[in-house]
């Protein structure tokens, strides 16, 4: 159940976001939960700015899970989120703040888990 909502500089192209998303579907495996129920979301043209300056290429990334992801695991998904946005929309990982945030929690589907 995890949700990865990205905050991005850049416009994105609808063509984008569908690799983008399949990329991130991939990795979630990395954190162990499963593509299935994942929810991806996108704030593409967002102001960012980073030690004071305003960021032309620069990311926001939270992942949202239910339960929690341990250092090891959150530490590869990192590296794995900064190869996607690199390769995908030229932003270069150290303009990438990645966030992470467990529940104990979720609802979906009229219940929680």
């Amino acid at each position: 159940m995890p949700f990865i909502d990205s905050k991005i500089t850049v416009k994105v192209s609808e063509e984008k976001k569908e690799k983008i998303k399949a990329e991130l579907g991939k990795a979630a495996a990395i954190i162990g939960k499963p593509e299935s129920f994942l929810m991806v979301g996108f704030e593409d043209d967002y102001c960012l700015y980073f030690a004071g300056n305003k960021l032309e290429k620069g990311a926001y990334v939270s992942v949202d899970v239910f339960g929690s992801v341990s250092s090891s695991a959150a530490d590869k998904m990192t590296a794995r989120i900064c190869e996607i946005y690199e390769e995908e929309l030229g932003i270069p990982g150290n303009n990438i703040y990645v966030e992470y945030r467990g529940t104990g929690d979720w609802g979906w589907n009229g219940r929680n888990f």
